[in-house]
This record gives C-alpha cells, structure tokens and sequence, in this order.
C-alpha cells in the first residue's frame, strides 16, 4: 500500500479488527530516524521490499536514498518542513498521531480520517551519544519524544532503539507481517530503558555543569546496563552479573582474560580492590595481594619478582586462592617466584611478556589472568541499604603530608615517615578496625576487621612476626587507650601513625615518648567498611 490509501486501507483493517483484543496489526509504514546507523540501510531495503512506506528525515533519510530505496522525507509527510536549525522536525500531530492512535478507539479513529493523519506501524529511533561529548546541542528532544510515544503505544506499534533487534523483527514481519505482542513489549521496555539512560546523562552532565560547594546531588539518576554474566554470585546458588553504567565503557570491558574458568562474583569484587590498590601505590613496581577484599600482603620494590615474593611472604596461608595484582607486565623472574607459590584465583596485570601465560597455564590451569588497564575510581560511591542506599565521595586523602603533625619527643627519620606514609596509605584499603604494620616499602603484618584495635593489632604483630621491627605501624583510627600504643611498641616499630583527636591522646603520646617511638597525627580518619 502507498500514499492515502495506505492510511485507508489501514483504517479499513483497524476497524475490521477492533473487536478482536488479541489481533496483530499489519506493518504498512515505518518512521526511521537514528544516530546510530548501523544496519540501518539493510534494515530499510528489508522493510520496503516487505511493502513498507518509509519515511524519514535528516541524515538517516539521506542514506536511506543515497542506497537507491524510496523513502519519503518527514516535510513532504507533514507538509510542514524543519525549523530552528533543524530542533523541531519529527515533532508534529502527524508524526505523533499516528504513532499514539489507540486503534481500538473509534474516537482516535475518526481523529485520524478528518486530519488525514496515517498510521506509524513502526519506529526506529535511537539518540545521539550525549555521554560521549555532552553540549546543550545534543540534548535531543525529538528523538526522545518519537521513542517514547512509540514504547507507549508498543499494543500497536513496534519501536526499536537497537541495530541488535532488527533481524528478529524483520524475521517476524516477513512471517506474518505483524510482530507478536510479547515483541512488542520486550522493544518497549528496552525503548524507555534508552531514553531513561539518556536523560540521565543529561543529569549527570548539567550536575558537573553547575558545580557547587555540595559534592552530592540533591537526586541521582543510575541507569545500568549489563555487561557480564558470572559464572555465579557470591554463592555458587546465586546468580551474578556486572554491570556498568549505561552507554560508557569501564577497564573492565577492555580487560582481556587469558585463561582459566569463568569468572564469579567474588572474583570481580576482590580483582577490583587489588587493582585499585596497586594503582595507588606509585610508580615503582608493586604487588598487592588481596583475600575476601582486604590485603594480605602487599610490598612496592625496584625488582617485580621481589615484590612479589615480600608481598606473598607477609602472609602465605591467606595469599592462597587470592588475587594477585601487578602494576608492571609479568617477566620470567616474576614467573618463577609464582609458581613457588601457593595458588591464586586471578593474577591481574598490565601485560604478560612473551612465554609467561603458557607458562602459567601450563602450572595453574584453573588461575584467571587478566590484562587490564588502569582503573577510574567514579567521584561517588554507592551502597545498598535494606530499603534505599548510602551515597558519599569515593575514597580520597584530604590531609596532605604537610599538615602532619609530629607530637611526640622522638621525630621519625626519613625512612621511617617513608614507611608509615605507605602504612597509613594501606589502612584505607583495609576493613576496620585495621592496623598495617611497613618496613621498607612491604607490609609484613595486616590486621583487619576486628571489634577492637588491640586485636587487630594483635594479629599484625603475629603476622609480621618481628620482620616490621624499626618500621611503621597505621591506625586507621586513633587509638582510644594507650594500650594499642604500647602493642606497637612491642612489635618493634619505630614510628605509630594514626589521626589522633582521642579525649585519650595525652596517654598514648606518653606511652610512645616512654618507649622512644615516634608518633604522627594525620588529623583524618581513614575507616573503611
């Protein structure tokens, strides 16, 4: 059917088939208007030799004609051409009414026939990549306003945002005409899911627009999209995936895995904090191992394989299973010092030089290697409560080196304040009640999630076992007694950095002048949960 007897005769068929809730509508004319013009030129020569009107407008229209397929420009559709540089084009009561028309409803019916409005069967529509380059110029409003009369309408009518869809519709349309009802529904849904995504963008782009002294918006507007399916959830009887904000790319997309199963939920989570963690360590070589989120071991050294051998050396019954993350590519020596080693579940890394994966594989069949690129930590950070979220600023170190503040008799020496910057720096990666204990540049006793201080320190104490003796011990919060003082005393450390503003501190900077250790108040707590 072309022209006016187009909409006749579809008008013929709606009111032929108005009393049958369940009937599908033949597809006699399609709207196409895309950014995105993948397939877009297949899809219209699929869609004209089916007998389906096209019409179009802009760029998608001229490279529907520049393919030799007839197509009918939006002006000559409406009778009215496109204005204020092109914003206003699709946005008229022809397009729109003949997108909205409850064909069931002899009112719209009788609209459509005294306005000479044809019916839309079919909507293609996806909108410019706001996220990619965000302006005022690429707030679409057409565009939107096309999909979402569509999705509104999808009793009727077909919308597709997605290149990805249009093979199941057209294999639908070449079948009986028609798409099915469950079709339909499924395209709305993705529809308001992209139009939602899009106006989030938007949000998200006008938030930094406007700045402010208030680092949190006043609403957010998450719109996720998934990425990858896991192997499971955090239990084997749960399921996982991962997600990502929808229409950017993360380092996670860009990771390539090399070998071993399929990733779990728990693999993600504890790879992320050990990648984010040696990518805070500066630049030397570094290695941070990481069990159930928190470090096990961790040592920044000119030489990979020795850091690697410190790192596991700090607590060898934890680093199995682990995750393993380098900031340089993995080497032969490297190699040789892992498979000494107990098994971990992921070793993550910038690169594998020449040889190293098969000689990985080779000795750990089950072990992931991933290679990635540096990871962006977003401004906030969100966490699910029961019902609702907690929102706050990522992690970040407000007191600079310089409002340090040395209260004790004893002043650190260069190498020590070396040690207990890299201590205080790792106890923001560790669950609290954490306390880290640094000599040289490696972590050699950790403790982590306790109820109390002392325990934790207890357990750095035993990890390190002496080897941190005339180096650092980190508090990531101040010690309320003096008793957590005097555990680090006896651990051998020359130096107890911590934020201080206990109602307590006189007592525990007395205990560190009675043992001639070195104290730093950081003026900032570094808890994490």
């Amino acid at each position: 059917m072309r022209g006016s007897s187009a909409r006749i005769g579809a008008l013929v068929v709606v009111a032929e088939l108005s009393q049958n809730r369940g009937a599908s509508f033949v597809a006699v004319r399609a709207l196409l208007s895309v950014y995105d013009k993948t397939g877009i030129v297949d899809l219209a020569r699929a869609l004209h030799e089916l007998g389906v009107d096209l019409v179009s407008s802009g760029g998608t229209a001229k490279v529907i004609a520049e393919a030799d397929i007839p197509v009918t420009d939006v002006a000559d559709f409406t009778g009215f051409p496109a204005m204020l540089g092109h914003r206003v084009v699709t946005l008229h009561p022809k397009v729109h009414g003949g997108i909205l028309a409850d064909r069931r409803d002899p009112a719209h019916l009788t609209d459509l026939e005294s306005h000479g409005i044809d019916l839309i069967d079919v909507v293609v529509g996806n909108l410019y990549p706001f996220s990619s380059d965000p302006s005022i110029d690429l707030i679409d409003i057409g565009g939107p306003t096309l999909v979402r009369a569509a999705a509104k309408n999808h009793e009727y009518t077909t919308v597709l945002v997605d290149p990805a869809d249009y093979p199941e519709v057209l294999d639908e349309l070449k079948a009986s005409g028609a798409t099915s009802s469950n079709t339909r529904r499924r395209l709305a849904r993705k529809a308001f899911a992209h139009t939602a995504a899009y106006d989030a963008s938007i949000v998200s782009w006008l938030d930094d627009e406007i700045g402010g002294e208030d680092p949190l918006p006043p609403t957010l507007h998450l719109s996720l999209e998934r990425a990858q399916d896991l192997r499971y959830g955090e239990n084997p009887h749960q399921q996982g995936a991962r997600y990502r904000v929808s229409g950017t790319t993360t380092w996670w997309d860009d990771a390539k895995q090399h070998s071993g199963l399929a990733l779990s939920y728990l693999n993600l989570f504890d790879a992320d904090a050990a990648w984010r963690l040696v990518h805070d360590l500066g630049p030397d070589p570094a290695v941070a191992i990481i069990k159930h989120a928190n470090p096990c071991g961790v040592s920044i050294h000119k030489d990979l394989a020795v850091a690697y051998e410190q790192a596991f050396a700090c607590d060898p019954r934890s680093a199995f299973g682990g995750i393993v993350a380098l900031n340089r590519p993995v080497d032969e020596s490297t190699v040789a010092a892992i498979e000494a080693a107990a098994q971990a579940d992921v070793i993550i890394a910038p690169g594998f030089e020449d040889g190293v994966i098969d000689r990985l594989i080779a000795k750990r069949k089950n072990t992931r290697l991933l290679e990635a690129t540096a990871p962006k930590v977003p401004a906030l950070a969100v966490r699910p409560l029961s019902d609702g979220f907690l929102v706050q600023q990522n992690h970040y170190f407000g007191a600079a080196v310089e409002t340090w503040e040395v209260v004790t008799d004893r002043q650190p020496t260069e190498t020590e304040m070396a040690d207990a910057a890299l201590a205080w720096r790792l106890c923001s990666y560790v669950s609290s009640n954490a306390i880290v204990l640094v000599k040289d540049g490696t972590a050699w006793g950790i403790g982590a999630g306790q109820q109390n201080r002392v325990e934790s320190g207890m357990l750095a104490a035993s990890k390190a076992d002496g080897r941190a003796s005339g180096g650092a011990c980190a508090s990531d919060a101040f010690y309320p007694f003096a008793d957590g003082v005097e555990a680090a005393a006896d651990a051998g450390v020359a130096v107890v950095i911590q934020p201080g503003g206990s109602v307590n501190d006189k007592d525990t900077i007395a205990a560190a002048n009675d043992r001639g250790v070195a104290m730093v108040f950081t003026g900032e707590r570094q808890f994490r949960h």
